[in-house]
């Protein structure tokens, strides 16, 4: 592909995460064109793009010989083999997260891209919330000294179970591998690698088929982090409280991009990003103050494709970083079952 002209893209799937994240964060670098998507719904798909080509097979759309970056962002038991077959066809390939319901696939989908010299990236878009980057800059700043305690929590209120994959007892399906990696990410980015997890999982709601409430709790050393997800809740929590040996911050409301792109607000426009809830800095004289938030902009990961792929930058999400948040996703899974803290593997 000519180095001057867009990175021509396919988008497998366009359910909620490829319709409300995938494809409005791809349009809005200019250095990426959406050229093709997998769906068996065109008419839903060229009703918002309507100058792409809909393809029914999602393979077909993994080895288009037009494209040059594939983004995956079908059901999680799928991942896998979309993924290799693009791999195998030459193509450079972004999956939403998780990389695989699989360790053991996630590693082989690693080497496969090693082997082609074609880039793997993984759609841990939630680096660069609102929230995370406030908590991200006070600890950076070393406002709070050493951490010693996280808790992140993502909780909603959805009391109905919905007739989707992602509420189904399947490979991938259930909360943890839903709103889980986006916590481990965020907690692995903050504190680095942990030593055991100690996980709980439940599926709470009339009707459920898969766990629909989560927590884990990550040991390094004698610090810790608590991670938590529920789809039952109405008054929840903060965000993040941070803890640390010269004080602690605390993020109350959640980035709001999500529910942006919902309501049809796009990067570039005035509003997008912009969280008012500030960032409470308890300093360790008895103090309280109010830091101003930073500006989410979760295009900036795919900012970051295209200039890994024509100009030299670094992949945002390294296969390295994927294969450790899968490390510690499946260690909470034999936690949960067997009631025990467990190492995760980090080979």
């Amino acid at each position: 592909m000519s180095p001057d002209l867009p990175i021509p893209v396919a988008l497998i799937g366009y359910g909620f995460a490829g319709r409300t994240f995938h494809a409005p964060l791809i349009g809005a670098v200019p250095a990426l064109s959406l050229a093709v998507v997998a769906s068996r719904d065109a008419d839903r798909v060229h009703a918002d793009l309507p100058g792409v080509d809909v393809l029914a097979d999602p393979l077909h759309a993994a080895v288009d010989p037009r494209i040059e970056l594939v983004v995956i962002a079908s059901p999680n038991d799928t991942h896998a083999p979309l993924a290799r077959a693009a791999l195998a066809a030459g193509k450079h390939v972004v999956v939403d997260k998780p990389l695989t319901p699989d360790l053991a696939d996630a590693r082989a989908l690693v080497e496969l891209a090693q082997r082609g010299g074609r880039l793997l990236s993984v759609f841990h878009n939630r680096r660069w919330d609102s929230d995370f980057l406030a908590v991200r800059e006070a600890v950076d700043a070393g406002r709070i000294g050493e951490v010693v305690h996280l808790e992140s929590r993502i909780e909603r209120f959805r009391p109905q179970v919905r007739d989707r994959w992602r509420e189904q007892a399947v490979p991938g399906g259930g909360l943890w591998w839903d709103l889980g990696p986006h916590l481990v990410d965020q907690a692995l980015q903050l504190l680095g690698r942990p030593d055991t997890v100690l996980a709980s999982v439940a599926a709470q709601r009339d009707g459920a088929q898969a766990a629909d409430w989560a927590h884990a709790v990550l040991a390094f050393g004698s610090r810790r982090a608590v991670l938590h997800a529920s789809v039952l809740a109405a008054a929840a929590g903060a965000r993040f409280v941070v803890h640390g040996t010269r004080g602690s911050v605390v993020k109350r409301r959640p980035d709001p991009q999500e529910a942006q792109l919902i309501a049809g607000v796009r990067p570039g426009d005035a509003a997008w990003g912009v969280d008012d809830d500030a960032l409470e800095w308890h300093d360790d004289r008895g103090g309280v103050q109010s830091l101003p938030t930073p500006r989410g902009d979760q295009s900036r990961y795919y900012a970051g494709i295209a200039a890994a792929l024509r100009a030299g930058g670094a992949n945002p999400v390294t296969p390295r970083d994927a294969l450790d948040v899968m490390a510690v996703l499946e260690a909470a899974e034999r936690s949960a079952a067997t009631g025990r803290a467990v190492e995760p593997d980090w080979r």
